[in-house]
């Protein structure tokens, strides 16, 4: 790494280590009205859609600020602001606000995890997770990156995370992780816009076929991760070693 990369990748981790550090703070005094009206946004859909309506214009950027922290601070559920995306703003709006916030979720985790290393994401995740998914640390291949990413299950905001710690170059990783939480946000939006409007024959007919789709790739998915998994090859010694 050059380095005038290594610089602009401590400025881009220092800023995001300032951000989640202050909402971390945030966060943390749990009995502030301040949080509590925080959690509301996430677990009420009706009083989100009011509060971005007063917002007017800014109500866009208000909400793909709320998606990306919700991947900065991962127990927050991403399934529950994909859904009022769609119910906010409709199908194709709210999936096109709802992936810039993912999106930039998902850049600040990187490059946290890359910068501050193994020790400080090994504090995020639980021993379970670590012993689990601690291969992607090794990992370089965009297939496998895609295929976890698209694989319901998988704790997507905290891969952000483990794959800051592998040799992937960041463009890979922006590339590959979008177009996997690509099809199951669009699905999320889908089911806020039918709420919203009262579809309630389309909903069950898109659960169908989700669950279609879903579940043989959820109950084969250790099977898909070993194939597209390639353990990176020991580096040659060097003569007389």
């Amino acid at each position: 790494m050059t380095r005038q990369s290594r610089w602009l990748w401590g400025s881009f981790a220092g800023a995001s280590l300032a951000v989640v550090v202050g909402v971390s703070l945030w966060v943390g005094l749990a009995g502030t009205p301040a949080v509590r009206f925080l959690i509301r946004l996430y677990v009420d859909q009706l009083f989100l859609k009011a509060e971005l309506e007063t917002w007017g214009v800014w109500a866009p950027l208000v909400f793909i600020g709320i998606q990306a922290l919700q991947v900065v601070i991962a127990p927050i559920p991403g399934e529950v602001t994909g859904f009022l995306g769609g119910f906010v703003f409709g199908q194709w709006v709210g999936l096109a606000y709802s992936m810039v916030g993912l999106s930039l979720g998902s850049f600040l985790a990187f490059a946290v995890g890359r910068w501050l290393g193994t020790a400080f994401v090994q504090r995020l995740v639980s021993p379970e997770v670590w012993q689990r998914l601690g291969f992607i640390v090794e990992a370089e291949g965009a297939i496998l990156c895609f295929v976890l990413y698209l694989i319901p299950g998988f704790p997507k905001d905290l891969l952000c995370y483990l794959f800051g710690l592998s040799p992937m170059p960041f463009w890979v990783f922006a590339l590959t992780s979008t177009a996997g939480r690509l099809p199951g946000t669009w699905v999320l939006s889908a089911q806020g816009a039918d709420t919203a409007a009262g579809h309630y024959l389309e909903i069950a007919l898109l659960m169908a076929l989700v669950a279609a789709v879903a579940l043989p790739l959820y109950h084969y998915r250790h099977l898909l991760i070993e194939r597209v998994y390639r353990r990176p090859r020991p580096r040659p010694r060097a003569p007389g070693r």
